[in-house]
């Protein structure tokens, strides 16, 4: 695809300018894809895409998905908020999920990220080096 070096270069750039003290500014954003999309340069389409995928991207980096064997009592859950809000730097929205089949421990997911101290990964581990 001829240009989608630049058109993710120049993505990469609107992101940046979209972010205040380091945080995505939503109407940062809009505001850059409507002018983006009233003066269509060269290779617009091309622009929008990378940068919804940037977006979509940091949204998700932003979010968490704590499951646990049983269910975490209210000062636990705020202690793993505060943890993951330590850890990314920034507030994280977390869901919390029950899991029985972890026997153990929890699973967080943040975006991409996954950080499993369950048992049941434990036990798989330790099953494979026998």
């Amino acid at each position: 695809m001829k240009g989608s070096k630049q058109s993710r270069r120049d993505a990469k750039q609107l992101f940046k300018t979209c972010q205040v003290n380091g945080q995505l500014n939503a109407d940062r954003v809009r505001s850059a894809v409507r002018i983006l999309i009233e003066q269509k340069p060269r290779g617009y389409f091309g622009i929008l895409q990378h940068l919804h995928r940037l977006v979509k991207l940091d949204e998700a980096s932003r979010t968490a998905r704590v499951e646990s064997a049983v269910a975490l009592g209210e000062s636990q859950q705020q202690q793993v908020k505060d943890s993951l809000n330590r850890l990314k730097g920034s507030q994280v929205a977390v869901e919390f999920a029950e899991n029985p089949g972890l026997i153990g421990g929890m699973r967080v997911k943040i975006g991409d990220d996954v950080f499993d101290g369950s048992v049941k990964t434990r036990l798989a581990n330790l099953s494979e080096t026998f």
